[in-house]
């Protein structure tokens, strides 16, 4: 777990207080917007609860669309946060969706993967892990492609409101012997319900962390 800097808590929750807005989606490189302010990217399986995530660090119930079919975004969709813009949110397409025909996916390793590996703005990326399950095989398969292009990530459990404080604990223990092990991965782990509104203070502090490096 965090502790963050109380000065940073307030700043952080000022700049998603103001204008938040969504740029463009992007189905292919050739797509993205110019690389002109820094991105922190956000990636999780296609039920873990990202959309709502991504409304509740806004404020806004309708900046990011959620679905009850999860993994129909399958473009990266950007977010310009500030007026003039100090930096954007990347919503990356869900992965792990089993129902996805082959081409669909491979479609998707490509994207992500060029993503990752050519974009020089990009300062971090947050990883969303359903605090029921914990980490699974499909996202390992995420932070090994975050591992290869060294793209520093962190990763953050979403929808504690849904497990018992014991089961919590557990998966955060377990969560956090895994990520001391990956070297692009942060020690620390943020764990998150935006159901009740738990951890997102933490949340945005993170992402003006990474950006101000």
């Amino acid at each position: 777990m965090s502790d963050f800097d109380p000065e940073l808590v307030e700043t952080a929750r000022k700049t998603f207080a103001g204008p938040v807005a969504f740029l463009k989606s992007a189905p292919a490189l050739h797509f993205l917007p110019d690389p002109t302010v820094p991105e922190v990217a956000f990636a999780g399986r296609s039920n873990v609860g990202k959309s709502s995530l991504l409304n509740a660090l806004a404020g806004r119930n309708g900046l990011a669309r959620t679905s009850n079919t999860p993994g129909r975004t399958q473009e990266l969709n950007f977010f310009d946060i500030g007026d003039p813009v100090k930096f954007r949110l990347v919503d990356m397409p869900g992965y792990g969706f089993a129902k996805a025909p082959k081409d669909v996916v491979k479609k998707w390793r490509f994207l992500v993967n060029d993503f990752l590996r050519g974009r020089d703005v990009l300062k971090r990326a947050l990883v969303l892990i359903d605090s029921r399950h914990g980490i699974k095989e499909v996202d390992r398969d995420i932070l090994d492609m975050l591992d290869a292009a060294a793209v520093s990530y962190r990763i953050v459990l979403t929808k504690r409101d849904k497990v018992s404080a014991a089961e919590a604990d557990e998966v955060l223990a377990r969560t956090e012997v895994e990520a001391r092990k990956r070297p692009a991965a942060h020690p620390d782990i943020l764990v998150t319900s935006s159901e009740k509104n738990v951890g997102i203070a933490e949340l945005r502090a993170a992402v003006l962390e990474a950006v101000s490096v």
